[in-house]
C-alpha cells in the first residue's frame, strides 16, 4: 500500500496519568491549546498562570515563583509600552494587563496563590518550549517572559543554547523529583528570523529537550513538534496565518497524545466525558421553558456524577 505520510512513533509512557491526576502546564500556545481541550474533558489541570511563556528561561523562573509563592508587588508593575494606557509585568503575558494597576496585582496574586497550591500538589508536569530566543531587560537585569511594547533600547536579545536550556531544566527536574516531567517543543513556527532562525532555534529546543530527558529518569518526550512537521507535512493542517496548527491539526495532536500519555481507563471515559460537556454547553433556542431547565438540571447533575466517579479513576 502506497503510503502518504510518514507515521511518527511516539511510544507509550511507563506510568501514564488519569482523571486522579493534578497536571500543571506551561509553555507556549500551544500548551494553551491542549489545555484547553484536557479541562474540557474535565482533568484536573492548571496551566499558565501568569500567561503564555515562550522561553525555557522564562518558563523555569515561572517554576521558581510557583514553588517559593513569592507575591508580586507594586515593584513589579509596567506600564504598557505604545502610549496605552494599561500595566502589567515582564513576569506576566500582555493578556494580564489591566487599566488599573491595582487590578492588574490584585489579579496576578490571586492566579499565582491558585496555581502555586496546584504547582505543590502536582503529579505531572507538562512542559512546551517555544523558541531558543530571548529578552533581558538592562534595567532590572531580568530575562522577560513579554517585552509589553517597550522599546527595543530596553532589551539585549540573546539565544538560549542547548546546553543553557539543559542546565537550568536538569537542575528543576532534580529538585522535584516526586513529578513526573513531559516536555515539547511547540510546532508553531517563529519566523520572524526567517525560516532558517525558526529551524536553528527549534533545534536548539530539541537538542536541550534530548539531554534533559537522557539525564533524568522522570523527564519524558512527546514529538508534537515531529508530528506536525513530518507526519502532517501539508499547509492544509496550517491556519490561514501559516504559523498555527490548524483545529484539525491539535485535535490529531491531541488525539496522538492520549495514545501516548493517558491511561487506558481514562481513554475509555473520554467519549463519555465530551458527551456530558456537550450537554452542560448546550444553548437552547427558547429559554424560559420548564423543559429548558429541566434539561440543564438534569445536565449539571451528569456533570456532577462524571467527576466523582473521575476522582476515583486510576
Amino acid at each position: 500500500m502506497t503510503k502518504t505520510s510518514t507515521p511518527v512513533e511516539t511510544g507509550r509512557m511507563e506510568r501514564p496519568l488519569g482523571y486522579k491526576d493534578r497536571i500543571m502546564m506551561l509553555g507556549s500556545c500551544f500548551s494553551d491549546e491542549m489545555a484547553v481541550i484536557m479541562k474540557s474533558l474535565y482533568f484536573n489541570v492548571c496551566s499558565n498562570p501568569t500567561g503564555t511563556l515562550y522561553n525555557p528561561k522564562s518558563i523555569a523562573a515561572a517554576i521558581k515563583r510557583l514553588d517559593t509563592g513569592e507575591e508580586f508587588t507594586e515593584r513589579d508593575i509596567e506600564e504598557i509600552g505604545a502610549g496605552i494606557k494599561a500595566y502589567s509585568s515582564f513576569h506576566h503575558h500582555s493578556s494580564f494587563a489591566d487599566t488599573d494597576p491595582g487590578r492588574f496585582l490584585e489579579r496576578a496574586n490571586a492566579s499565582l496563590r491558585k496555581a502555586s497550591e496546584h504547582f505543590k500538589a502536582a503529579d505531572y508536569m507538562i512542559i512546551t518550549f517555544g523558541t531558543s530566543w530571548a529578552y533581558r531587560h538592562k534595567g532590572r537585569d531580568m530575562v522577560v517572559s513579554n517585552c509589553l511594547r517597550h522599546d527595543p533600547k530596553e532589551f539585549d536579545r540573546f539565544f538560549l543554547q542547548p546546553e543553557d536550556t539543559s542546565g537550568t531544566w536538569n537542575a528543576i527536574a532534580a529538585d522535584f523529583p516526586g513529578k513526573t516531567w513531559i516536555f515539547t517543543v511547540s510546532p508553531i513556527r517563529h519566523l520572524k528570523d526567517g525560516a532558517h532562525g525558526n529551524s536553528l532555534s527549534k533545534a536548539a529546543l530539541l537538542l536541550a529537550t534530548e539531554r534533559i530527558c537522557a539525564a533524568n529518569t522522570n523527564c519524558h518526550y512527546f514529538p508534537a513538534f515531529e508530528i506536525m512537521n513530518d507526519e502532517l507535512r501539508d499547509y492544509r493542517y496550517y491556519a490561514e496565518d501559516m504559523v498555527h496548527p490548524s483545529p484539525l491539526a491539535v485535535k490529531i495532536i491531541w488525539e496522538r497524545f492520549c495514545g501516548y500519555a493517558l491511561s487506558a481507563e481514562s481513554r475509555a471515559l473520554l467519549p463519555e466525558a465530551e458527551a456530558v460537556r456537550a450537554a452542560v454547553n448546550h444553548r437552547p433556542f427558547f429559554t424560559g421553558l420548564r423543559e429548558n431547565e429541566d434539561f440543564e438540571k438534569k445536565s449539571r447533575e451528569r456533570e456532577r456524577f462524571f467527576i466523582e466517579k473521575t476522582g476515583k479513576c486510576k
